[in-house]
Order: C-alpha cells, then sequence, then structure tokens
C-alpha cells in the first residue's frame, strides 16, 4: 500500500488551484445531470416542497418575562436566509400561531454586506427578554455571537459580542456569559475546539474573563451550558476527553463542584432539584448497579452538601432491543422517547417522594418521534409524530401528557396511494439480526428488476427510525423506486451497547451489517447488483465509501455526500480529531493497522470494477473535510474510473446555505440515481 498522497494540494480548502479543480469537475457533473430531462423535473418539485409554506413551524417554547412564546426560525421563497420570529404559546397550541418577526436574517445580510446564515440563539432565563444570537459567513460551524434585545427586536449597541469561531456561550445571569470560544494561541484542542471556559462579566474588556474550567489540548473539547435552578444559574462544564468521554462539573455561585458520574453520560437537565443523566455504561454507585442506556437522577443539593453523589433514582430503563433515543424537561416532569424495536414511542415521568412514575401516551404505532420541544418553565409541550407514509403530525402535550391533541399536521406531499412498508432482518456474519426496512409498491414485483436505494448510518449512537421524506417519495417513490433503511450496528436503536459493538477494532462489523442486508436484497428479488444503489452522508458515506471498495460487485450506484474517506488523515483535518473515539487513531500503529484495512481511499483499487460513484461536498465544510471527496475523486479518476463530483461553494456540512440550493442538490442526486438505476 502506497503511502504517498499526490493530491494533498486537493486538501488546501481556499487555494486557488484546488478551487479552480473542485469548479471544473463541478461544471462538467452538473452540465451532464442537468441535461436529463429528469433534473428539472426534480428540481421543480423538490424546490415546490422546500417552499411550500404548509410546513410545520416547529419551535421552541419558553414562558420569560414578556409571556410565554414558541420560537421558530423559518425559511421559504420569500425569506432565503430565513427570519427569526415566536408566536403567543396559546396561539401556537390552537394551530393557529400569530406570527411576530425578531430578526430578519435576509435584511441583516443586504445591510452588512455579508453572507450570514442562522446557526441559533440562546436565551436568557428566566427572562428570555435577551439572547445571543450565532450567525456564520457561508453555513460554517464557527460563527460569530451577538448579543440581542427580543424585546426591542434589535441587537444591543455595545452588548456582548464574539467573533468568529466555534464557539458555545451561555447566560449565568443578566451580565454574566459562560463560554468556550477561542481565546488566542494554545486555546484550542487538536480538533478545532476551545479547551476552556470562562466567565465575562458585562462592561470588562473580553481579555479579562477568568478562566473556571481546563481541558488538555488533545481532549476533543469544552462545552459549557447553564440552567435556571431554585432561582440561580447552575453552569455545566462539560471537559469531553473523547467524543464519547467526559469529566463533568457544576459551576454554582462561582465555585465549581466535580459531578463523579461515570465517562460515559449525556447530561439532560434538571426537573426541580433532580439532575438527570443517561449512562452510556454500567454504573455502580451507593450499592445499585444501572445498567447502561438507565437514565437516573440525583440530587443537586446533595452533591453540592456532600461533594459526592450518595442517592440514585432510576427514572426509566429500557429492554435489550429498545432504547432511550431524546427526552426534554417541562415544568411537569421529563418526557422521554424511545424507540422499541425501532419503532417510537414517548412516555411522561412524573417525580414524586422520590419516585420517578411513568405515564406512556397515546399516539399512532408503527412510527417516530421525530422532535420533542419543552422548556423547564412550560407545562406545555410538543412533539411530532410520523412515519414513511404518514407525514408529520405536530401533538399538544398538556397535563403531564393526559391531554394529547393534534394541533398542525402536513398534507400529503407525494402520492402514497399504492405504497407499503415493510420491516425485515438478516442475520450479520456473526449471527446478530440486523433489522431494516422497505418502502415499496405492495404489488412489487419480485424479480430483480426493481431500482432499489439502501441507505444506513451506523455510527455515533445515532438512531435511523422511520421518517416521512418528501423529497424522496417524489423524486424515487413515486416513480417505482424502493427505498431501504437499515439499522446497522454503531448506530443507538438498541442503546449504547448497539453503538458500542462497531466502535474501533470492530467496526467491520457495522460494514458486514450494510452488505448482509444488501445481498439480502439481492436474495429476495427486491432487486440486483445491477439496479442497487447505496447513499450515505458523512460518517454513512464512509460506511458507503467502504462498501463499494469492499463490495463492489453488488452496488450500481454510490451516493456519497460530505464524506470522511481518507481514514489515515482524518484526524489531522478540521474537526477529525474528535472522531477519534469512534473510528480509533491512525497515527497509533496498532489502531492504524485496523483502519487502513478499510479505508477507502487508500484501498480504491485501479484494477477493479466500480460503479460510477456521485461525491457531493461543500468548500464550507468545517466539521468534515472537503479534501476527502476531492482526493478520492482526483485518484479515481487517475486510475482511469469515472466518477462524477458536485462542490458546493456554501452550506457547510448542511450541503446547502438556501432551499435553491438544496433543491439543486436533490435534483443532482436523484438524476443520477435514476440514470443509474433505471430500468432503461
Amino acid at each position: 500500500m502506497s503511502t504517498e498522497d499526490p493530491f494533498l494540494w486537493l486538501e488546501d480548502v481556499e487555494g486557488a488551484d484546488a478551487r479552480k479543480w473542485a469548479a471544473a469537475e463541478s461544471e462538467a457533473t452538473l452540465e451532464e445531470l442537468s441535461a436529463d430531462p429528469r433534473y428539472e423535473v426534480i428540481e421543480a418539485a423538490s424546490l415546490e416542497v422546500l417552499n411550500d409554506e404548509a410546513r410545520i413551524p416547529y419551535g421552541q417554547p419558553r414562558a420569560g418575562r414578556d409571556g410565554a412564546f414558541v420560537y421558530n426560525f423559518w425559511q421559504d421563497a420569500a425569506h432565503v436566509r430565513g427570519i427569526w420570529r415566536r408566536a403567543p404559546l396559546k396561539t401556537y397550541a390552537a394551530g393557529e400561531p400569530v406570527w411576530e418577526t425578531l430578526l430578519d436574517v435576509d435584511a441583516l445580510a443586504a445591510a452588512e454586506d455579508e453572507n450570514w446564515v442562522w446557526q441559533g440563539a440562546t436565551s436568557r432565563a428566566p427572562d428570555h427578554t435577551r439572547a445571543l444570537i450565532q450567525l456564520s459567513r457561508g453555513g460554517k460551524d464557527a460563527s460569530v455571537a451577538r448579543e440581542f434585545d427580543v424585546s426591542q427586536r434589535q441587537f444591543v449597541d455595545g452588548g456582548f459580542y464574539l467573533p468568529e469561531a466555534k464557539s458555545v456561550v451561555a447566560w449565568m445571569g443578566p451580565d454574566t456569559l459562560l463560554m468556550r470560544t477561542d481565546f488566542g494561541e494554545g486555546s484550542l484542542t487538536t480538533s478545532g475546539y476551545g479547551r476552556i471556559a470562562k466567565t465575562w462579566q458585562r462592561g470588562t474588556p473580553f481579555e479579562e474573563a477568568g478562566i473556571v474550567a481546563e481541558g488538555t489540548r488533545d481532549d476533543m473539547g469544552m462545552f459549557v451550558q447553564s440552567h435556571h435552578v431554585g432561582g440561580r444559574h447552575v453552569g455545566v462544564l462539560n471537559r469531553m476527553v473523547t467524543f464519547f468521554d467526559s469529566e463533568m462539573s457544576f459551576l454554582v455561585d462561582g465555585k465549581v463542584h466535580p459531578v463523579p458520574l461515570p465517562p460515559k453520560f449525556d447530561f439532560y437537565g434538571f426537573h426541580g432539584d433532580e439532575a438527570l443523566a443517561l449512562l452510556r455504561a454500567d454504573w455502580n454507585v451507593a450499592g445499585q448497579t444501572f445498567p447502561s442506556g438507565t437514565l437516573v437522577s440525583f440530587s443537586l443539593a446533595g452533591l453540592l452538601q456532600e461533594g459526592d453523589i450518595t442517592r440514585v433514582t432510576k427514572v426509566f430503563e429500557p429492554g435489550s432491543r429498545s432504547a432511550i433515543e431524546f427526552g426534554g424537561i417541562a415544568k411537569s416532569g421529563v418526557y422521554l422517547v424511545t424507540l422499541d424495536n425501532v419503532i417510537g414511542k414517548v412516555s411522561h415521568f412524573s417525580y414524586e417522594n422520590s419516585v420517578w412514575t411513568e405515564a406512556p401516551i397515546d399516539l399512532p404505532g408503527n412510527g417516530a418521534i421525530s422532535s420533542l420541544a419543552t422548556s423547564p418553565g412550560v407545562d406545555e409541550a410538543f412533539v411530532s409524530y410520523a412515519n414513511f407514509l404518514t407525514p408529520p403530525t405536530l401533538y399538544h402535550l398538556a397535563q403531564g401528557g393526559a391531554t394529547c391533541k393534534a394541533v398542525m399536521s402536513l398534507p400529503q406531499r407525494f402520492d402514497t396511494d399504492g405504497l407499503e412498508v415493510w420491516q425485515f432482518e438478516v442475520a450479520s456474519t456473526d449471527g446478530e439480526l440486523i433489522p431494516y426496512f422497505v418502502v415499496a409498491r405492495e404489488d412489487m414485483t419480485l424479480n430483480g428488476l426493481n431500482p432499489t436505494v439502501l441507505d444506513a448510518y451506523g455510527g455515533f449512537q445515532i438512531s435511523r427510525p422511520p421518517a416521512y421524506m418528501p423529497i424522496t417519495g417524489k423524486g424515487w417513490l413515486e416513480s417505482g423506486g424502493v427505498y431501504v433503511q437499515a439499522n446497522i450496528r454503531g448506530g443507538g436503536e438498541f442503546g449504547p451497547k448497539w453503538h458500542e459493538a462497531a466502535l474501533k477494532e470492530n467496526r467491520q462489523k457495522a460494514f458486514d451489517d450494510f452488505a448482509c442486508v444488501a445481498r439480502d436484497l439481492i436474495a429476495r428479488k427486491i432487486t440486483s447488483p445491477r439496479h442497487l444503489g447505496i447513499s450515505g452522508g458523512s460518517n454513512g458515506w464512509l460506511l458507503v465509501g467502504v462498501a463499494f471498495t469492499q463490495n463492489p460487485e453488488l452496488f450500481n450506484a454510490v451516493l456519497c455526500d460530505v464524506p470522511l474517506l481518507d481514514m489515515l488523515r482524518y484526524n489531522k483535518l478540521l474537526a477529525g480529531a474528535s472522531w477519534m473515539g469512534e473510528y480509533g487513531d491512525p497515527d497509533i500503529p496498532e489502531e492504524r493497522a485496523w483502519i487502513e484495512k478499510y479505508s477507502p481511499y487508500q484501498n480504491v483499487d485501479p484494477e477493479a470494477t466500480y460503479p460510477r460513484v456521485f461525491f457531493y461536498t461543500s468548500t464550507k465544510d468545517d466539521r468534515v473535510h472537503p479534501g476527502h471527496a476531492r482526493k478520492m475523486m482526483a485518484r479515481m479518476k487517475e486510475q482511469g474510473h469515472a466518477p462524477l463530483y458536485y462542490e458546493n461553494t456554501e452550506g457547510g456540512h448542511g450541503r446547502g446555505a438556501n432551499m435553491a440550493q438544496h433543491a439543486r442538490h436533490y435534483a443532482l442526486q436523484y438524476t443520477y440515481l435514476w440514470r443509474q438505476l433505471g430500468r432503461n
């Protein structure tokens, strides 16, 4: 295996030669695919869906000095960059929100001559009259943070301002920020995230902000948040040693209190005095053992008084084929979204007399909960339910979930008449049963001729439950395509152990799972290699990159977005070092040995016959370096293969900065798939 890399120059993201190369390849791809008559049809249909005002305006409820509102960020044809707005909670819960615009990003970008892309707002509890608005240039992860007066709908003259960086900010009072940002030389980790947390008082120079916590350069980074608990702000300082291992402390009244949780956990927040954490490993504490995947709570007051956790209470423990997907804290208690054999459920948990009590909430079956919006200061919550063929419906939950009312729903975006969903299982190479969904016409002929796209993710404990995908419906299913979603190991469908099964030296298990699903589709005669394509983005493209280099005979289309491909250099590119907890460290010989066996960039073969691969990336992606896609494209062309390549100049890891760019992305994607997999 050659160690020389003649394409390192393509890692120079903004280099003139690299940009010229990317532009030429992108132009050639756009010219070829846009000439297909299907391109314009798919682009127009995609844009219609993306700009349709009949979308559900998902939002975040908050109750503050001005009243109770739901806050929402909205983009459409008239607001390309978007508007941040709010509606009184009562009108939102009634399904008829009355919106008032707080910030128009299009107008701001025009006035300041900046390519602003919305990155979010951090509201100041408990009054919620101020917020820190984060805006990026072109969609990068790095952003500026500016203080905004929500009541007056304007930026605060002389207010808090953080320059462009990968910052995390939180409020510790009306005049104090808790922040992690780029403080200058030596303040970043090798992953490019800040390693130092500081508090900054209003009216003092930024340089005088005081250090409250500090990690090392080899950590992933320091992350901060704050919660308003019992009339005071509690800061959360989370030193992420790796992507999965953390050391957490609470900052209370200027003092740092270490929290002796096990290294693997997710912190959910506070319900009253109870701090909640989801365990990612078994925990032996106070004479009890809590299994991995369990949500537990412990007393904040007890920790502050004793300096230790002396009492832990179980909130919920999933079964062997179930998992906690996510949760949210409301005034009445805790809402949990769980997966049972990859099907979503939601329950409310109330706390009384040191006991958590579950109340399941009645929602339709065979789908998933795609969003949950709660706030500790608000009784109401909102959840969105959907499945592959049923568009999302937003439900208003009140009285601890005892009241559940549909308040908004979407019309069908594509024709589902005659479509059906099946869930199958297949044994992987080691016997583990891998579930997957098939969405197709109920009268599909099992003759191996059906154009089929197999999609999966398989990493970072991210689950892939059923989801309504209107553009997939318009661009693929309506015309007779088959969509398959595999729930392979590395994801979170069955809890932390499902994820850990494919970590580091065991990564090949995820790749084997994916290949076994492909072979099962062929064995069932749903499709055949001539008509089978695979799709993935980010970590999912590492998956499909490995799939086509290890098993090229199984596929005729390979669609990759914002990909990871050079796994022997990924830790040196942008945020790559932060993922070594997932993949391993290629600079350690023992770990390099297992990584180089599958790394697509090193294993692409000039003698092999590959399907025509389509790489899609973004110049502004400052998370997964565009050099991965660039170099793989260049190497494959040099070897005599004929891949396609498109690099969007904006959009970051999200592939597009506005609806028009997203529509173009979908048009390129589905035009390519039909050309490769269609029967003609």
